[in-house]
């Protein structure tokens, strides 16, 4: 396993496991982050641990004009109940990721310094979020980079029934990002209409 030096560069890509690890160490400064996310490349670990550092063999993305909507769900857009804002609440919506209770527990990938991380690239412009309020309330949302005309998501919640997946839709019908990246392969987003493509074709689309 090869561990980062004080450079921001990353090894070739042949050099990533089959569990899609392409290095460990480094940090989180935000010149090291956006040159990850440019070339398909994202952290995820534990409070505690080394930060590890991924490029997925497949990788988990949405054509925007492949969102599948739902039936119910066309109803619950129709009926204007939830407000969708975007930026408003940067701190909140990274908040609500990484502290809301999860079945898979997967919230807790978010470490502090993680946190503090992406606040700091939101205010340089580069980090986005997606809002979902009801009756005044922040219910849902998700947050991501965006590079060039890809919206790379990192995470979502929900405190209400379908509230992220408002968010969701509301990101690939309104934004015109060419594609979504959606990191690795779960059956919710699956069931929104995203796929697994190849690395090599991911990483065609964020060079251009």
């Amino acid at each position: 396993m090869i561990w980062l030096t004080d450079t921001i560069e990353f090894p070739p890509f042949e050099y990533t496991t089959s569990d899609g690890i392409i290095a460990l160490g480094g940090d989180l400064s935000e010149k090291r982050l956006i040159y990850a996310y440019k070339n398909g490349i994202f952290p995820w670990f534990s409070e505690g641990e080394p930060i590890v550092w991924y490029c997925p063999h497949q990788r988990m993305v949405l054509f925007p004009d492949e969102i599948k909507v739902s039936k119910s769900m066309q109803k619950i857009i129709h009926k204007n109940e939830f407000i969708i804002t975007e930026n408003k609440a940067f701190e909140e919506v990274i908040y609500n990721c990484k502290n809301i209770q999860r079945n898979d527990d997967f919230g807790t990938w978010i470490t502090d310094d993680m946190e503090q991380a992406y606040i700091n690239l939101h205010k340089k412009g580069v980090a986005k979020s997606i809002e979902v309020w009801f009756n005044g309330e922040l219910v849902g949302g998700l947050y991501g980079l965006e590079i060039n005309s890809i919206f790379c998501g990192e995470s979502m919640f929900s405190k209400v029934s379908n509230a992220s997946k408002l968010g969701f839709i509301y990101l690939a019908k309104n934004k015109n990002y060419i594609l979504i990246d959606c990191q690795i392969y779960n059956d919710h987003l699956a069931s929104l209409g995203a796929k697994e493509i190849d690395r090599a074709v991911f990483l065609n689309f964020l060079k251009a």
